[in-house]
């Protein structure tokens, strides 16, 4: 089955309003920046977002939520570059947060793609992050019950792809991609190069192809913060 789209708007047009997205990267590694662009052309409303951050910059999800799309954020680092992007926004109320650890994260977004609906964690137990939430003692330490992260939809990139969905990532990039990818109901991939099915070796493969809704090549990415070091806004 051919997964591949020919451009970036054609990947993103089932997106609805009120979606729950989550989006790759860890800061501008592995960001991908033309699918979220795409995304802002298409212009869904109500969003919530899945991140690490809440952007760098003017590009990518600071661009994002800037341009009025998204109504909450599920994220680790709640801050903006310009706080015109999500911090001024924030302290309005026009925006929600969900201050979620980093390491939380991760393991949130891992345990809602294999499948677990809970976990415990030490991690924020006895701080403001744990109110309201289950805790049990284990072996005399205590822990905070932490649900798992799903999402509607993932955008997600990686360096290469077959027209099966299957990934691999290049090096840092990688980061919270994969998990995602298992934590969605529809991911789609943006890959830096395409090549013929069978033609990645599949002790290579990170990301199987059964996790990948569609996806689409985009041989020269942007780089967020390149883009941001130029002050350039991306079009």
């Amino acid at each position: 089955m051919d997964k591949t789209c020919a451009f970036a708007a054609e990947a993103v047009a089932a997106i609805p309003d009120n979606a729950t997205i989550m989006i790759g990267g860890f800061g501008g590694a592995g960001a991908p920046i033309e699918l979220i662009h795409a995304l802002i052309d298409h212009g869904p409303k109500n969003l919530t977002i899945i991140n690490n951050n809440a952007g760098n910059g003017h590009v990518g999800i600071a661009a994002l939520i800037e341009q009025g799309l998204v109504r909450k954020m599920v994220c680790s680092f709640p801050r903006s570059a310009d706080p015109r992007a999500f911090t001024e926004r924030y302290l309005a109320g026009e925006i929600e947060l969900e201050l979620v650890p980093q390491g939380t994260l991760a393991e949130r977004i891992r345990a809602g793609g294999a499948g677990i609906p809970a976990f415990y964690t030490p991690t924020s137990y006895g701080t403001e992050l744990a109110e309201g939430k289950p805790v049990a003692e284990f072996d005399g330490r205590m822990y905070v019950q932490e649900r798992a992260l799903k999402a509607q939809f993932a955008l997600i990139k990686a360096e290469l792809g077959d027209p099966m969905g299957n990934l691999t990532y290049r090096m840092a990039a990688r980061n919270f991609n994969p998990v995602m990818a298992m934590a969605a109901e529809h991911t789609i991939a943006q890959v830096s190069r395409l090549v013929a099915a069978g033609n990645i070796d599949p002790e290579q493969v990170i990301t199987p192809g059964i996790f990948v809704k569609s996806l689409v090549e985009i041989p020269n990415p942007a780089q967020e913060e390149t883009l941001n070091r130029m002050e350039a806004v991306y079009p």
